[in-house]
């Protein structure tokens, strides 16, 4: 495996969910240590200044309004970056919902849009860069799940069960890939904007209860990092990052 010191050839990296949270930070990691980031998100404005400041610090952004849940968006997201670049050498599938909620309280929209973001939106992702990465002869696909793609808790169900699939489409993905490189990452706590969109109220105030322990999600870009950064036939199938005093 490369040392960290070992430099390693700039890539063009594309990250949905690059707005904020773990999209964010693992958009300042990789530019900061040499690659070009895409960044898709639905606030523009994040983008913008998200772009604006890596670029400040001399690092390779370029912000593109994106929609996972729509496949026609995912498709221009990916030829913008294709034309703009010449190649794509890794996406990362990071846009995801956690509305958290117990199955009786038959929150409905809320389980369909977490099967929209964060299944449906991984597959369109997957879609969109296959035919090209498998053209080059070479790509990465970095899927973020979750630590409830190992466990179900009460609340969880819909949520992990979301997470549960996209660890299961990245191994699917992984055995049919000879010269394709995949890496499911399960973050546990991790301090981002996700709590924001439970609309439960008694469960909101429990999950962030719990997030003193949370792990800052610049802990995520670094792993990122690392399985991107080891040489091409080496494929870090997983990774499970959390925090020490998480059970």
């Amino acid at each position: 495996m490369n040392h960290p010191s070992t430099p390693v050839a700039p890539k063009v990296v594309l990250i949905t969910g690059a707005s904020s949270g773990i999209g964010e930070a693992t958009a300042r990691r990789l530019a900061a240590a040499g690659h070009q980031v895409v960044l898709g998100a639905r606030r523009t404005d994040r983008l913008a200044d998200l772009a604006r400041d890596i670029e400040a610090r001399e690092g390779s952004a370029f912000p593109y309004e994106l929609d996972v849940t729509d496949p026609a968006a995912m498709e221009s997201f990916v030829a913008a970056a294709h034309d703009r670049y010449g190649r794509i050498d890794v996406l990362v599938n990071n846009a995801g919902v956690m509305p958290l909620s117990r199955l009786d309280a038959l929150r409905v929209d809320e389980w369909n849009r977490m099967i929209d973001v964060n299944l449906h939106g991984v597959l369109h992702g997957i879609a969109a860069v296959l035919p090209i990465m498998r053209a080059q002869h070479r790509g990465h696909i970095v899927n973020i799940s979750s630590v409830s793609g190992l466990r179900v808790d009460p609340t969880a169900a819909v949520y992990s069960a979301t997470k549960h699939a996209v660890r299961a489409l990245s191994e699917g993905l992984r055995q049919e890939s000879r010269e394709l490189r995949v890496t499911a990452i399960s973050p546990g706590l991790t301090r981002s904007e996700l709590t924001g969109s439970i609309g439960d109220g008694g469960v909101r105030d429990a999950v962030e209860g719990q997030m003193g322990i949370a792990i800052p999600a610049a802990a995520i870009g670094e792993a990122v990092l690392y399985a991107i950064s080891q040489p091409d036939d080496v494929d870090v199938s997983e990774l499970v990052v959390r925090p020490t005093a998480q059970g």
